[in-house]
């Protein structure tokens, strides 16, 4: 198993080493099996090598914070509120395996346990007769209403439905769990843009998200799906699923480089209250080991 970036860096960092061509190619090596693309790695570590030098600067924790600098500008993370009195969908994507419909779970508990009034989840997955029943199970767990139809309905008139029931009550938070079958891209693609169509007209303005959820430990996989549906309906946020303190988990700053895609949450476990808003600056250090 390849070591954590935090792990690696403390062997680059060994007794005696000098700040030097070689450590800053080390330091590069690092980057890359920590999950941040090669083209975004070799950037860091460029500039970071130029400020060390002219700022002469040869103590580890120095060069750490330099890094710091220029990692953080492409880690952002925004914040996803629904507005009290009006309808909000947030359209949840990703690819199977992910955590996907966990994590839908897991938001719908934190915006219930935060107050958003008429919280609901929407099964769009209608491909898999599983995750409509997963969805199921886990609005018994959570008190959470789901609004679903029969397995191989269409997925856009479960999001259309759902919001008209939130929209009826005064307004909530549609959370809609969506398929996510990249092996059929042209179907899924075509699937995603009909919701996407809908979703748009049913929520008010302003009040309509796309949300990706990326496995932590997938690395340029995740980039490369990201880039997918950011191309097919657009994305507006990402949740980090799997991600814990041995993770690699570069793979939000390549994300937040190459497609300039925020991070709205992070899960850590399994339970449905491992889940957190993002902190960029949290987020930086624990990569870093600072």
């Amino acid at each position: 198993m390849k070591l954590p970036f935090s792990e690696k860096i403390k062997q680059i960092f060994g007794l005696g080493k000098k700040i030097d061509t070689e450590f800053f190619d080390e330091l590069t090596d690092a980057l890359i099996e920590g999950d941040v693309g090669a083209k975004t790695a070799f950037e860091l570590v460029e500039s970071a090598e130029k400020i060390c030098r002219e700022k002469n600067i040869t103590e580890k924790n120095d060069v750490l914070l330099v890094l710091k600098d220029l990692i953080l500008p492409y880690v952002k993370f925004i914040p996803l509120q629904p507005e009290a009195g009006k309808t909000s969908v947030y359209l949840v994507l990703g690819v199977n395996g992910v955590g996907k419909t966990t994590s839908v779970a897991k938001m719908a508990l934190h915006y219930k346990n935060s107050g958003t009034q008429n919280t609901v989840m929407a099964a769009a997955d209608t491909f898999r007769a599983a995750a409509i029943e997963q969805l199921q199970i886990h609005g018994e767990r959570t008190g959470v209403r789901v609004v679903f139809h029969q397995s191989g309905a269409d997925p856009s008139a479960v999001v259309f439905d759902a919001a008209e029931s939130v929209r009826s009550h005064g307004g909530g938070l549609v959370l809609a769990d969506t398929a996510g079958r990249l092996h059929n891209k042209e179907n899924l693609v075509r699937e995603l843009q009909k919701i996407d169509r809908v979703a748009r007209q049913k929520a008010d303005e302003g009040c309509y998200k796309k949300i990706l959820v990326i496995d932590g430990t997938t690395g340029q996989n995740a980039l490369r799906q990201a880039e997918v549906f950011n191309e097919a309906v657009g994305v507006d946020a990402i949740v980090l699923t799997k991600y814990d303190s041995t993770a690699k988990g570069g793979v939000a700053i390549s994300v937040g480089k190459e497609l300039g895609i925020p991070v709205a949450f992070i899960c850590t476990g399994e339970t449905y209250k491992d889940i957190g808003v993002f902190d960029s600056d949290s987020y930086v250090n624990e990569f870093l080991g600072l």
